[in-house]
This record gives structure tokens, C-alpha cells and sequence, in this order.
């Protein structure tokens, strides 16, 4: 049974470590382990951390007990040492696996070695997950939505923990399965719900600390599958109760359910309005195509296009059929070579279901033995498709560097996508309105950042002129940054950035070199004299009139950009006798 203990903490001897658990009864007969990552700055496809993450897995004591989730294998003796003080492995009965992404099923074969009378239960694709994971045998149960794992009744408090399956394909993978206990009115979500913020309290307690986090989770991992995301919640609104969400990383979810929900619900309806959407397909647990595909679904996204990712493994094919035909553009990954025959299957119905004259897209999955990608680009072309994108290649594991690069990609493919609605919108300015907001000048920069180190060392810039002074004590300034420019992802809060202010004599020549469309990936600072030891935040442009070093401290969401509050910690003036340029517009709907 699960011991009485509220809370528990282990460290590594050595502290710099920075990995520790930390367990507690969170409901009745019911326990949470944390495994606390406190420094972990990269998840999943590249995106920045600023508070580290955890990795929750979950004990509920019926007459059986199951566990829920596992941990990441760098925590295995941290994580089975506070284990075994809450259970005994042969105690153990079942092990319900949520996904089967490494950070929360990284220590399932040393339960089974433990216990090789564990019950794994879990979706379909899950199980055959696992199976190719462990290469070890075990028992198990397939659970699809509606269906039930009764524990039967504690002898000590009196509940029936009587678990309901809710299938939530592509939350973020396509095996996902949520879980609902009706005696404590749990859901246990693995990564819906969750964000990557490392703090010992427990719960949700301080909305505000946690927000920026939350959403930023969502706007990576979420907003690309909403349309999966609110077919979801449907499912979870046909719920009894629901009085808290066990997530997968971050705090439970305890004191604002439904603010959470809400979010979710408002987030994704914005998302999927509209008819018009990206598909891009992906095949699950093959090379790197989950998080390729990702970066490029979380570009779209930026650029305010509608987007749904596939596994072309686990859809069925009518459902694979409707939404390829649907689409705007599509973009394939490369396959193994081998394939087995469902995949080959798939692959057939998707290119059955493409139309004359879409857009397509192909892109490398680096799994090791993939049909070449020329070949899948002529494929494409013999069929009368249009390229949205050349192809990405991809020629060694990849790094925050080509994801980054994919990540641009999706972004002018989201942007071609949304160029009629664009053009639409602009005209239905009231003219006089237009011509008023025009009125309004301002200086001219560049903005430039920079992140990582060696061969992940990585920059941007961007032409500004929407930039303000702020504050006084401490010195900030204000810088409004569109939802799809490639520097926003730089400009998360406590990542540095520099403003390069252009001088009034000398400005033509970096205001069009930072103007001119690059192509995803390229080096934004080729034939540009730049001085890279002054400032931290990044670059300082050498014909710069002067610069400021800041440091992101808030953000602010408006319809179309960001607005980015930041400290300055450094500055200095070239030449004090020259003055800033100034950009006077004509309208005021575009740049």
C-alpha cells in the first residue's frame, strides 16, 4: 500500500547535478512522484527552457495498484529509490503508460525486470511501442476511449478507483492516452495541460508565475494539433467531474482547473478557424520525423496559418483521405526503404488523396535508411503538385540549427498559405484610418540575438521600428515583434537581445540587407561587419549609430506580434554628433 508520507526530497550527493524527486499524496489512496530537472534548457524539438521541467509519474492504491507513467532513465536510481519507499515492486499489478516518449517511459524494462508480472496497459500503438523499445516480454492490456480498469475498492479509505480511457491521438503523439479516475475525480493527462517549469510546489497556486510557461508549452507542443486538442476536451466535457489534472510536467493542476481549460478551449478555437489548413504528415517512431515535423507545424503556426500534423502509421485511411484531400499543402517525410506493408498502404492512400496542383513539401527524416528525397521531390513534381518549399535535408542528427531552419520553412510555407487573406484584410482598412495610422513614425534598428554555443551557436535579426523606451529605473524599452518573425522564438523572457540603432546617414545600406526575404536557415550576418564581444544579447552592428544589450523581462500577446518588455543592462553611443533614423510611413496596415 502507499505509505503515509505527504513529502519526501532526494538529491544526488553531488549537487550541481541539479536532478532531485519529490513525492506526495495528492488525493485519497492517490501519489505523485516529481522527478525535478531543474536545468534542462532544450525539450522535444529545440525549444528554449527557462525553468528546467519534471517528469511526473503517478501511484493509485484500489485493491490493485497501478502506477502511471514512469520517468526519464537519467533518473532511475533517484526515481526507484522514492518508489520503493511509497510501494513494493511485486505490489505492483499494473503499469498504465500515458505515451511512450522516452522522458516518461525511460524506465519501463527496469520495472518489468523488477516485475515481470506487470500489466502494461495502454493504446494499441503504445503497446507496440514498448514492444519495440524493451525487446522484452510482458503482459498487456490494449484500452482504447471508453473503456475501463477497475481496481477494485481500498480497504482503507473505501473508493473504488475505477479508471476510464480517453484516447487523445497527437497530444503530442499519436499513441496518447488520457485516464480518469471517478472515485477522486483525477485526469491524468501526460503532456496536455502540462509545462516545462521545475519548482517544488506542488500545485498550481500562483497563476500568473506560471502563465508565460503554460502558453508557452502550448504554442510548441499543443497549438499545432488544436484541432486534436478541442476533439479532446469534447471527450473530457462528457466527464462527471473534474477537480484537478495530473500532468505530465509542471505542477498539478489543482487550484484553476477550469481557467486551464479555458485557456486550452479559447487557444485552439482561434487556431482552427477557418477552412483552409496545413497537413503535415509524419511517421511515428521513425528517425526524427516527430520533432522535424513539429518545428515545422510550430513555424505555420507563427505565421498564423491552420495546421494538423498525421502519422501516416496510425491513421486509418478514410480518415488519412480526408484530411490530405482537405489540405491547402501537405508535407511528406522520406520512409525507410524497408517498409513494412501497412505503411506502404498508407503511403498509397495518402498520394491516392493528393489533388492536381497542391502544394507539397518533402523533408528528410534521418532514420537511417530513407527512400531518397529526390526521388520523393520528382514524385511529386511527375504529379503536377506545386513545391511550397524545397526540400530540407537533413545530413547529420539534428540540432537546434536545422530545426530552426525547419522551423522557417514552416513559416514562409504558413505565410504563402495566408497571402490572399493577408492582402484581403489589408484592403478593408477604413482608408482614413489607414492613412492616420500612418502618421505615426519612428526610428529605425535592427534587432539582433543570439543563442547556444559551438556547433549549436545560432542567430537572427530583424528590421524594427515599432521601439520605445518604457521604463526609467530600471531602464526597459518595449519592442513589438510580429507572431512570425524567426527572431521571436529568441525572444523569450530572460533570453538577451540587442537593438542596433541605424544612424541618419548611414542606414540604407543595413535597412535592405536585413529587408531581403532569407531563406530558412540562412545567415542573416553573411558580408555584415559585426562586433560579437560587446554585448551579450547578440550581435552589435559596426555602422551602428549605438546599441543597447537587454535582457527579455515580460511579454505581452496582441492579435498579430508580441510585445517585448526588456531591461537594458548596457549600452554606448558611436558618435555623438549624429542622429537616429527615422521611418515615415504611408499606411498604416503593413510594414
Amino acid at each position: 500500500m502507499i505509505a503515509p508520507v505527504q513529502t519526501s526530497n532526494s538529491n544526488l550527493a553531488q549537487k550541481n547535478n541539479r536532478l532531485s524527486v519529490q513525492s506526495q499524496n495528492f488525493a485519497e489512496d492517490s501519489c505523485a512522484i516529481r522527478s525535478l530537472d531543474w536545468d534542462r534548457s532544450r525539450f522535444d524539438i529545440e525549444f528554449g527552457l527557462r525553468n528546467g521541467t519534471t517528469y511526473n509519474s503517478f501511484i493509485i492504491q484500489g485493491q490493485k495498484l497501478a502506477i502511471i507513467d514512469t520517468s526519464h532513465a537519467k533518473f532511475e536510481k533517484l526515481w526507484l529509490e522514492e518508489l520503493f519507499k511509497q510501494v513494493k515492486p511485486q505490489e505492483i499489478d499494473y503499469l498504465i503508460t500515458s505515451h511512450t516518449e522516452p522522458d516518461h517511459s525511460g524506465l519501463i524494462s527496469k520495472l518489468i525486470e523488477l516485475n515481470p508480472n506487470i500489466t502494461i496497459v495502454g493504446s494499441k500503438l503504445a503497446l507496440k511501442f514498448i514492444e519495440d523499445q524493451i525487446h522484452l516480454p510482458f503482459e498487456r492490456i490494449e484500452v482504447k476511449s471508453g473503456e475501463f480498469l477497475n481496481l477494485g475498492m481500498n480497504r482503507n479509505s473505501g473508493l473504488e478507483h475505477n479508471i476510464e480511457f480517453i484516447s487523445a491521438p497527437n497530444l503530442h503523439w499519436p499513441d496518447t492516452i488520457f485516464s480518469y479516475d471517478h472515485s477522486t475525480n483525477i485526469l491524468y493527462t501526460c503532456d496536455a495541460f502540462g509545462l516545462h517549469y521545475c519548482s517544488e510546489e506542488f500545485f498550481d497556486t500562483d497563476q500568473k508565475e506560471i502563465y508565460d510557461d503554460f502558453r508557452f508549452y502550448y504554442d510548441c507542443l499543443m497549438g499545432p494539433n488544436a484541432r486534436s486538442v478541442l476533439q479532446a476536451i469534447k471527450r473530457i466535457d462528457k466527464l462527471p467531474e473534474l477537480k484537478a489534472i495530473a500532468v505530465g510536467h509542471g505542477p498539478l493542476l489543482k487550484n484553476q482547473v477550469k481557467f486551464w481549460k479555458e485557456k486550452y478551449i479559447e487557444w485552439s478555437s482561434n487556431k482552427s478557424k477557418g477552412s483552409e489548413f496545413v497537413s503535415v504528415c509524419y511517421i511515428s517512431d521513425y528517425g526524427y520525423c516527430d520533432r522535424l515535423s513539429q518545428a515545422i507545424s510550430h513555424g505555420i503556426s507563427k505565421a498564423d496559418a491552420q495546421v494538423q500534423l498525421i502519422d501516416i502509421r496510425s491513421s486509418d485511411s478514410q480518415e488519412l483521405t480526408g484530411l490530405i484531400s482537405a489540405s491547402k499543402a501537405v508535407v511528406i517525410p522520406t520512409w525507410p526503404v524497408n517498409s513494412d506493408n501497412e505503411l506502404k498502404e498508407s503511403l498509397g492512400t495518402l498520394f491516392a488523396a493528393l489533388k492536381p496542383k497542391q502544394f507539397t513539401a518533402v523533408y528528410d527524416a534521418f532514420g537511417g535508411n530513407d527512400e531518397p528525397i529526390d526521388s520523393l521531390a520528382n514524385k511529386l513534381r511527375e504529379l503536377g503538385q506545386k513545391e511550397a518549399f524545397s526540400p530540407l535535408r537533413v545530413k547529420t542528427i539534428p540540432d537546434p540549427i536545422i530545426y530552426q531552419q525547419f522551423e522557417e520553412a514552416g513559416t514562409d510555407l504558413g505565410q504563402l498559405i495566408n497571402k490572399k487573406k493577408n492582402i484581403a484584410s489589408m484592403k478593408s482598412l477604413d482608408s482614413n484610418l489607414d492613412k492616420a495610422l500612418g502618421r505615426l513614425s519612428g526610428g529605425l534598428y535592427v534587432v539582433t540575438a543570439s543563442q547556444g554555443t559551438g556547433s549549436t551557436f545560432r542567430q537572427s535579426a530583424m528590421v524594427a521600428s515599432w521601439i520605445s523606451q518604457a521604463s526609467f529605473s530600471p531602464p526597459g524599452i518595449t519592442v513589438a515583434v510580429a507572431k512570425d518573425r524567426a527572431i521571436e522564438s529568441y525572444m523569450q523572457v530572460g533570453e538577451g537581445f540587442v537593438v542596433n540603432i541605424l544612424r541618419e546617414d548611414n542606414y540604407q545600406k543595413m535597412f535592405r540587407h536585413f529587408l531581403k526575404r532569407f531563406a530558412p536557415g540562412a545567415d542573416r550576418f553573411a558580408d555584415v561587419d559585426i562586433i560579437s564581444n560587446i554585448a551579450e544579447g547578440g550581435p552589435v552592428l559596426s555602422d551602428s549609430l549605438a546599441f543597447l544589450d537587454c535582457k527579455v523581462s515580460s511579454r505581452l500577446e496582441t492579435p498579430d506580434h508580441w510585445i517585448i518588455y526588456g531591461i537594458v543592462a548596457n549600452g554606448k553611443v558611436s558618435d555623438l554628433s549624429s542622429k537616429t533614423a527615422v521611418h515615415h510611413r504611408k499606411v498604416g496596415n503593413h510594414y
